[in-house]
């Protein structure tokens, strides 16, 4: 995913700057107002970070919709679309829609009737209370870059609209995410990412149809202009495959589709962020029609970037900067390019808020909740950890675009680590604590050295071994592979061990 920076934002006439300002006023007054009458729900830990178990449909799926659906991601989408077509696009749009209704279909009521706080808390009653350990914190660190990625995307907002250095725009977003989300924990979450993502939305829908429109394409008809951009696409030999779905007859090539889909499928399963909402919704009904339905929305609304980014080869051919920055400038009258940027706004903000109350729940609820220094203060100790994740991720963010990174990296570390515990947890007999313990470090460890050989400083070092007989087979094979592999053969060992164990503790 793309990091949002000045690049990937419209330029706005003076006059506009101001409009803005009172927008944003407004806004961010509305989500304080929001954040004080969600703090009035919250009496205890339940409603804290599950809402009380009480989500309805609307809200379930909207703050699904809006924690998956973020700035980054729609500006990624259209720039990776215009590259590369829709091959570009499997992990984003497709496979992460694809995930949210994979779990709404296997996952959302099987695990809403466990009656968790936590993913963390479903290892703990499979398995025992070291996976619970482990698994924590393997998660806790892994939204850090999210975190960062969503402070440096406001502070760039912040920074090319009103002068504010970014440094400074990090903290004001640090701090403007933080106190909202820890007023209101999960319920200050969810009612405001339900506003959000509907503000989001308009402002997207409201762009695609000022393309399509444009004289180019549809000349105003929006239908017309789909059929265009089709037609043009295909006669054009530069961009005849952009239209293709699925790979050609190359190893490499169909290697890197399947781990798209896979990453994507089952890597967000086991995320903290996912299943709060599952575990908050009112009932195991609701939990799975959410998924299923923010995961149809999701991918409906993920193909209109995916379409920007592709209509820009036609009116812009020779662009230089970001497709929804430049079309948006180009096409949207000064107030609906203010809509638009509060729509970003909106997407940034709600996933910025869902990315710092995943690991802050972990953080508390899984592993600061055995020392004994907050007793029965479970809302304070709470409230902590979203300040504590928050300084983590500002800490980050202050690194700079050398640390995003690690961005790419969080998915792949839960498909291959946690993923395999859940899906055996629910779907097996898990018969120890081994089953889970060795799939996590046996998948990670895998992971991390196939991984490693990756890195431009060891391939320079290794030189032509790398690509030549075993090794260059070996090497087609990407890392999540390896991980995903290795975790499987953990948790079979781990199965044999823990009969074992158990038969000789039977014998004795």
């Amino acid at each position: 995913m793309s990091l949002l920076g000045s690049e990937a934002l419209p330029e706005l006439a003076p006059e506009s700057v101001g409009m803005l300002k009172v927008a944003l006023g407004i806004y961010v007054a509305v989500l304080f107002a929001v954040s004080i009458v969600a703090s009035r729900k919250v009496k205890n830990e339940e409603d804290y970070l599950v809402a009380g178990r009480s989500l309805p449909l609307w809200l379930a799926w909207g703050t699904l919709m809006a924690t998956w659906f973020g700035a980054a991601t729609m500006f990624g989408a259209a720039e990776a679309s215009r590259a590369e077509g829709l091959q570009g696009v499997i992990l984003d749009p497709f496979a992460c829609a694809s995930t949210l209704i994979f779990a709404g279909l296997f996952f959302a009521r099987p695990l809403w009737k466990m009656q968790l706080f936590t993913i963390c808390d479903f290892y703990r009653e499979k398995y025992g209370p070291r996976a619970e350990i482990i698994g924590s914190s393997i998660q806790v660190p892994s939204y850090f870059a999210w975190i960062a990625l969503q402070y440096t995307a406001l502070s760039g907002i912040l920074h090319t609209y009103f002068d504010v250095d970014r440094e400074t725009g990090i903290y004001i977003a640090a701090a403007l995410t933080m106190v909202y989300t820890m007023v209101g924990g999960m319920w200050s979450v969810t009612l405001t990412d339900t506003l959000q993502i509907l503000v989001a939305l308009v402002g997207l829908v409201v762009l695609t149809i000022a393309v399509f429109k444009q004289p180019l394409l549809g000349d105003g008809s929006v239908t017309r202009g789909v059929s265009v951009l089709v037609e043009k696409l295909n006669s054009n030999p530069d961009h005849a495959n952009h239209l293709n779905f699925f790979p050609s007859w190359d190893a490499i090539m169909i290697m890197g589709w399947i781990g798209a889909w896979a990453t994507g499928l089952f890597g967000c399963i086991p995320g903290q962020d996912l299943q709060q909402r599952v575990f908050a919704s009112k009932d195991e009904k609701t939990a799975s029609r959410a998924c299923i339905l923010a995961g149809c929305l999701y991918l409906v609304f993920g193909i209109l970037p995916v379409t920007i980014g592709m209509a820009s080869l036609i009116t812009h051919p020779e662009l230089k900067g970001e497709p929804v920055a430049v079309l948006a400038a180009a096409f949207l009258s000064p107030l609906w390019l203010v809509v638009f940027i509060i729509a970003v706004v909106s997407m940034v903000v709600s996933t910025a808020t869902s990315a710092v109350l995943a690991p802050a729940t972990l953080l508390g609820h899984n592993l600061l909740s055995r020392l004994n220094i907050f007793g029965e203060r479970k809302l304070l100790r709470d409230r902590l950890c979203v300040v504590i994740v928050t300084g983590g991720g500002v800490v980050l963010a202050l690194q700079g675009k050398k640390m995003m990174g690690l961005l790419d990296i969080a998915l792949s570390i839960q498909l291959v680590s946690m993923f395999i515990p859940v899906a055996f947890g629910i779907y097996g007999k898990p018969k120890g604590e081994l089953s889970a313990v060795l799939p996590m470090c046996f998948g990670f460890s895998a992971w991390l050295i196939r991984f490693v050989f990756d890195q431009e400083s060891v391939a320079s070092a290794l030189g032509d071994s790398l690509t030549t007989g075993l090794a260059g087979k070996l090497m087609v094979v990407p890392a999540d592979f390896y991980g995903f592999g290795f975790a499987l053969a953990g948790y079979f060992l781990g199965q044999w061990l823990s009969s074992r164990a158990a038969t000789d503790a039977a014998t004795t």
